[in-house]
């Protein structure tokens, strides 16, 4: 599988390593050279570096032959934008963002971006843990709570 990820954060250089590990080619779309530093040196990873909200950075990525796309810089707003970007200007169907406001998330996982909300998953894990239930899928725990929705919704 070919994949694109921008953002060399935490999530990103975490993703890009088990992906390439396991075979596939991965380019990372990242503006700090800094950042890249948490691939180590022996990464098999292609670099782009580059803003991906820039067109022309997603051309030399080569955004148009990825099978999938994933966003996670730490700006939701970035991280949507450009996840459409990548399906609208490019034809990348398989378009994942990492998303930090659960709300946010939400409303853009109704038009089809598949969102993933870090608090949302942490906290979800940690409450079964507390309570010792089971664990569940990533869908129950990748969403905004209808329980802490209600609350939301009376500010």
């Amino acid at each position: 599988m070919r994949i694109v990820i921008m953002g060399c954060g935490r999530t990103g250089s975490t993703l890009a390593l088990l992906m390439s590990h396991a075979g596939h080619e991965v380019i990372v779309i990242e503006k700090s050279q800094d950042a890249l530093m948490r691939l180590g040196r022996r990464h098999t990873c292609k670099i782009v570096i580059g803003d991906g909200l820039d067109e022309d950075t997603l051309r030399r990525a080569e955004v148009d032959k990825a099978d999938a796309f994933i966003a996670c810089t730490n700006g939701d707003n970035t991280n949507l934008m450009v996840v459409q970007m990548a399906r609208e200007l490019f034809g990348v169907q398989r378009i994942a963002a990492k998303v930090n406001d659960p709300v946010r998330a939400a409303a853009y996982r109704e038009y089809g971006i598949f969102t993933i909300t870090g608090g949302a998953l942490m906290a979800g894990y940690l409450r079964d843990w507390l309570l010792g239930t089971p664990t569940q899928n990533i869908e129950h725990y990748n969403q905004l709570y209808p329980e802490l929705q209600q609350l939301l919704e009376e500010e």
